[in-house]
């Protein structure tokens, strides 16, 4: 894991996390990962918002590649794109990987010390 993989990731993934960074848009995204596509009426259903406000933020998450728009007969619906949530999960376990590696070396300078 080197530091530019990490740069790498962060420059790919601050978009996903900037997106996600919003309960609506978390809430969405959860929604659209256990439902597939829903349509915005859906999408709006035990929502305190309007289909505008819904409508906008999934063109937030739209840009950041998190979700597509398909169009059934005349409906739009609203489907989830995982390959950006990969990608954002595998910047967080390098970041992690690069935690364990840190903390470990704490650890064995502490204990080193401690005797």
């Amino acid at each position: 894991m080197s530091a530019r993989s990490l740069a790498s990731g962060a420059k790919t993934g601050a978009p996903i996390f900037a997106a996600l960074g919003d309960e609506t848009r978390l809430r969405l995204v959860a929604r659209l990962s256990q439902g597939g596509p829903l349509s915005i009426a859906r999408l709006t259903d035990g929502e305190d918002m309007t289909r505008q406000a819904i409508t906008k933020h999934l063109g937030v998450l739209a840009e950041a590649g998190l979700v597509v728009d398909v169009w059934r007969g005349r409906e739009r619906l609203w489907q989830l794109e995982p390959t950006p949530l990969d990608a954002a999960r595998r910047y967080l376990e390098l970041v992690s990987e690069r935690w364990d590696v840190a903390l470990a070396r704490l650890q064995a300078l502490v204990e080193t010390d401690d005797e």
